[in-house]
């Protein structure tokens, strides 16, 4: 694990990298795999003048090309997204707007999370699928033919599910496929435009989540069927088992050809999961992962854990670092847990390799929140958790007065015990730590006795004269606990005339000159 943290450089000179290089589609075959015609149609038809065209790494080398025939045909200029800022699974809204696209269009891979400032085209990526095979292993894994099951799919599979269920429809009675959804305003999804949310009917059994509809009979729940999955083993698969737990799931790989019971997988990642609440119940540090600029309410589920942690009793930290990976994160090694706030399929980050654990926003306010309790229930959509949501539960209010509880925790043995900060909320710039980037920065405002810098270790953040201030923000820095021992001084010194505070004693560091000219 040492080795992640800090290594030699001749070794990162001298890795190796085993990569894939994709060769150029033919130009006859780029319609018919992109879309093209569809994709300018939905162009023409609403009048669009600029295009963001975001395509996933592995079909870079074609992005020219289809941006070529794109602009040809629709009379339209484009813009090519290469490296999105979070996932590509993703729509890279924040990205779209810096060349005032009036609308994006996005290949690949997608996670189907609902966008609010721009219509959306999603062109997916139409993988082979051994339509035969994959329907013998389903009557391999369903014997019963009156089993009750959902077929669900990876998105790269869209275009094979109707054959696969024609060849299934009349053995199986009972077969429900799932059709692809998306919220937003005027989304294209597979050659169908969608206006606003799904039209749902009136039938309380029919399930609308992930990007997926499917209805289930009347009298019926959920927990009475089975999921059989079409795709690789992945994020996608991974977000569907840990929400729908309390069913079956198989799986069928179209690349190895094989199927596969998951039931044992879901109980394992659940252990994983609640281990890692419990060291976000120890922790006294939290730092919030900012993982999507795109999804939905992402600035209203980050407000609302902020105040979560403050009122158990814990200080918190927010962070926009791009995609997450250890290094960056084993730069903060006084938080003590991290809760990354992404899309439903990327927030299920394995933490294994990283230095601290990193839980998503339902784990947090299981550890936070005295109301919320570890059942059945995995919410890994965050727009589920707040006010209005399915799965809302109202955060215990200061003024309860309700004795503090006291439990043991499970991985020290220790005594813990949840107080409630009845103090007021914190301000945002007070908490919030920043990533950006490695060169030297520095900027000077004296508001309300405030000095911002951003120093070259690449952190920036808000120092208050007062000194307890001073020495929490230290505290987070690479070589904090050199700047802390000045925080009281410093914290003393600005109260006197000519003292200068916390700015004077900068210039005691080493190239203490350099951060706060």
């Amino acid at each position: 694990m040492a080795d992640a943290f800090s290594g030699s450089s001749e070794i990162a000179i001298q890795r190796v990298l085993d990569v894939e290089v994709r060769k150029n589609t033919p130009e006859e075959k780029l319609d018919e795999l992109y879309q093209i015609k569809r994709t300018c149609e939905f162009i023409r038809e609403h009048a669009f003048g600029k295009v963001a065209l975001q395509f996933p790494d592995e079909l870079l080398v074609d992005s020219v090309a289809v941006a070529e025939q794109i602009e040809r045909t629709s009379q339209t200029k484009t813009y090519i997204l290469g490296d999105t800022s979070y996932g590509s699974c993703c729509v890279d809204e924040v990205a779209a707007e810096h060349i005032g696209a009036d609308c994006i269009v996005h290949f690949g891979a997608a996670c189907l999370s609902p966008t609010r400032r721009l219509p959306v085209a999603y062109v997916f990526e139409e993988r082979r699928l051994d339509v035969e095979t994959c329907a013998a292993s389903f009557r391999d894994l369903h014997p019963d033919t009156q089993t009750r099951v959902v077929l669900l799919y990876d998105v790269s599979y869209h275009h094979a599910v109707e054959d696969l269920l024609a060849r299934l429809a009349l053995e199986y009675p009972n077969l429900v496929a799932s059709e692809l959804v998306v919220e937003g305003e005027r989304c294209l999804v597979h050659g169908r435009e969608q206006n606003g949310a799904p039209r749902l009917s009136e039938d309380s059994q029919v399930v609308c989540q992930f990007g997926r509809r499917f209805s289930v009979e009347p009298g019926t729940s959920l927990t009475d069927y089975r999921m059989f999955f079409v795709g690789q083993e992945g994020a996608t698969l991974r977000n569907f088992m840990m929400a729908w737990n309390r069913c079956s799931f198989c799986s069928f790989d179209p690349v190895s050809l094989m199927g596969r019971a998951e039931s044992v997988n879901v109980n394992r990642a659940l252990m994983k999961r609640y281990y890692a609440i419990e060291r976000a119940k120890d922790a006294g540090v939290v730092g919030i992962l900012v993982g999507t600029l795109g999804v939905a309410e992402y600035l209203a589920v980050i407000q609302q854990l902020k105040e979560a942690i403050r009122r158990a009793g814990k200080r918190s930290y927010v962070f926009a670092v791009g995609k997450p990976n250890v290094p960056k994160l084993a730069n903060f090694p006084e938080i003590d847990v991290f809760v990354l706030v992404a899309c439903p399929e990327n927030s299920l980050l394995d933490s294994g390799e990283f230095f601290k654990p990193v839980v998503t926003p339902f784990e947090m306010e299981v550890a936070c929140n005295r109301k919320r309790a570890w059942s059945e229930e995995y919410v890994t959509d965050f727009r589920h958790l707040l006010p209005g949501g399915r799965s809302h539960v109202p955060l215990v209010a200061d003024d309860e007065g309700e004795d503090d509880e006291t439990d043991v925790s499970l991985i020290t043995g220790a005594l813990r015990s949840q107080n409630l900060s009845s103090g007021p909320a914190e301000p945002s710039y007070g908490s919030s730590v920043v990533l950006r980037n490695q060169t030297l920065t520095v900027a000077n405002t004296n508001t309300a006795g405030t000095t911002r810098a951003v120093f070259k270790s690449g952190f920036i953040g808000e120092l208050c004269t007062n000194s307890s201030v001073f020495v929490d923000f230290c505290s987070v820095l690479p070589g904090g606990s050199k700047l802390a021992r000045f925080g009281a001084e410093a914290g003393r010194d600005g109260g006197r005339e000519g003292g200068g505070g916390p700015e004077r004693h900068c210039h005691r560091l080493r190239g203490g000159r350099n951060v706060l000219k």
